[in-house]
């Protein structure tokens, strides 16, 4: 099962370390961010139990389809290792295996060394770009499950480049187990694969684009969506085709243009990797391509699009770049060393830019460990982590992720406090678990506008859910018991909370 082609191949883990402690350089680092917010919490709860008492549900749906909360707890039980450090070096280790991926990817396609760094080095420079507008980038600044099926699926796609299909068997097992979209995905371009290798430019049939559609749990049918559920789903707008822009649509088709000249070996000094993989992401594209269109097409359709057949342009924009910038260090690099850093440097000032504009009221690695930030939302998380009881519940404002002072740091993943459903983050919960969308839009609405809620709203809020803190940005109305008042954010008890029992408030004035 060894994957390497030539003694030259053989892994420079010492010069791939050194882009990685790179890739974080540019690109940064961020706890609880983005997704982080789903995936995070489920973590702390599975090492503390007494976490996160109300409204799991929220982030508990993702986990018992993953073991990627498990693999999380373990390791810091193992390790005796806070959760913010399991999670930086889980970052780390993730990066640096996507790395080493690349690596043997760029091995098996490219013959000469100048084509395989230039594409190692341009990938290590552009992994925070997105693929097209699938709502994901090629590797998140933050730990995720994706951050495991990333090199995942590379290494898996890399065995069934060399027919290793035993090795490629067991990693796509590995990867279902963590992340089973993107496991889906991968068995899909196995089936394109295999097609390739029997009929030669046929591309795959009915059955294999039928793939979506086989094994999907309960809840799947021929309905338009409907109510609370349909304006979560529909919030998502990277889900349909018809919401694509022009440029969306160019980000779909050039790459696999490009990939119909890659495949008719017009690369000098590739391999036949190179070709026969170029070859079948053109298929593994197009049919995700028939299968949005087709979702998009019809309301009826409208219970599938969950399914989300376009995010396979992740994995093909992560080969096409990788495929692509090794062509460059081919072509241009010959006789002409200084070009790959020519071309680098600029890729890695501009990512290192759009980082910065991407969080710019965070630090840029937001180090496990510290007790402060320069995020005013930050600190006043973290000083809910440790000022309050580890069962309170809040009530926060359900528009509170995408305001400017936030930076889409989730509450949750935090705090390590339970709070009612948030719109946007949780709605995006809701989109692929139908079941929960009425919940989902009570509490969001219940907690619309709670910036500027009076006193006498907080007490109606406190009688209709268990909550029995609240986080406002701003001013305070008179009247609330605000332990923490800074930066614009205080953090106040609900006066008459039926859930706020005497001796936590006792505790909390010590």
């Amino acid at each position: 099962m060894d994957l390497k082609v030539a003694p030259e191949s053989r892994l420079p883990w010492i010069r791939i370390f050194l882009l990685t402690l790179a890739a974080l350089a540019i690109h940064g680092y961020h706890l609880g961010v983005e997704d982080g917010e789903i995936y995070i919490p489920a973590a702390r709860k599975l090492l503390h139990p007494d976490f996160y008492p109300y409204a799991t549900e929220f982030f508990a749906s993702h986990e018992r389809l993953s073991l990627f909360a498990p693999i999380l707890a373990w390791t810091a039980r193992l390790t005796h290792l806070s959760l913010d450090w399991t999670f930086f070096l889980w970052y780390m280790a993730t990066l640096f295996l996507t790395l080493v991926a690349c690596w043997m990817l760029a091995a098996i396609s490219f013959r000469r060394m100048r084509a395989r760094w230039c594409a190692v080095l341009v990938i290590t420079t552009i992994l925070a770009m997105p693929a097209t507008n699938t709502g994901l980038l090629l590797m998140d600044p933050y730990l995720t499950a994706r951050s495991f099926s990333t090199p995942l699926t590379l290494f898996a796609l890399i065995a069934l480049a060399r027919r290793r299909y035993g090795f490629a068997v067991l990693i796509t097992i590995a990867t279902a187990a963590i992340h089973p979209q993107m496991a889906a995905y991968l068995v899909f371009l196995g089936v394109v694969l295999g097609c390739i290798d029997r009929f030669q430019w046929a591309a795959p049939d009915a059955p294999a684009a039928g793939m979506f559609l086989i094994a999907t749990p309960a809840g799947f049918k021929l309905a338009a969506a409907q109510g609370a559920y349909r304006e979560a789903l529909y919030s998502r707008d990277f889900y349909f085709l018809s919401t694509w822009t022009w440029y969306h649509w160019l980000g779909l088709l050039a790459p696999l243009a490009i990939l119909f000249w890659f495949a008719r070996g017009g690369v000098r000094e590739t391999t036949p990797e190179f070709a026969r993989l170029s070859l079948a992401l053109i298929p593994f594209g197009a049919v995700s391509i028939l299968a949005g269109a087709a979702i998009a097409s019809t309301h009826r359709l409208d219970m599938f699009a969950r399914l989300q057949p376009l995010r396979c342009f992740h994995l093909i924009t992560f080969v096409f770049m990788l495929f692509f910038a090794g062509m460059l260090g081919e072509y241009l690099a010959e006789k002409r060393a200084w070009v790959i850093p020519a071309l680098c440097v600029p890729l890695a000032a501009g990512m290192f830019l759009v980082a910065r504009a991407t969080y710019p009221v965070s630090p840029h690695i937001e180090w496990p460990g510290r007790a402060t930030s320069a995020n005013a939302w930050v600190n006043t998380l973290f000083w809910i982590r440790r000022n309050t009881p580890c069962d309170a519940i809040f009530a926060v404002d359900s528009g509170y992720f995408l305001s400017p002072d936030v930076d889409v740091h989730g509450f949750r993943a935090l705090s390590e406090r339970s709070s009612l459903a948030d719109y946007y983050k949780d709605g995006g919960v809701v989109a692929i678990f139908p079941r929960l969308a009425e919940e989902w839009k009570q509490m969001s609405s219940a907690t619309a506008g709670l910036n500027h809620f009076s006193v006498p709203d907080f007490v109606r809020l406190a009688h209709e859910y268990p909550v029995t803190w609240t986080v406002i940005h701003g001013s305070a109305p008179a009247g609330m018991d605000c332990p923490y008042q800074q930066n614009g954010y205080a953090v106040c008890r609900i006066p008459d909370a039926p859930g706020l029992a005497a001796p936590h408030a006792e505790e909390e004035k010590q």
